[in-house]
């Protein structure tokens, strides 16, 4: 029987991570670029 490669599992999950971590910065960086609702409507 084959033994389990750790290091390559532990690589796996550090990288999921970091993905999540980085679509997460995203989308936060997304709606800090948008103007609030409030003030799309005001007149110049």
């Amino acid at each position: 029987m084959a033994k389990p490669n750790y290091s390559y599992e532990k690589r796996q999950k550090e990288l999921a991570k970091k993905k999540k971590q980085e679509e997460k910065r995203k989308r936060k960086q997304g709606i800090k670029d948008e103007p609030p609702a409030g003030d799309r409507n005001k007149p110049e």
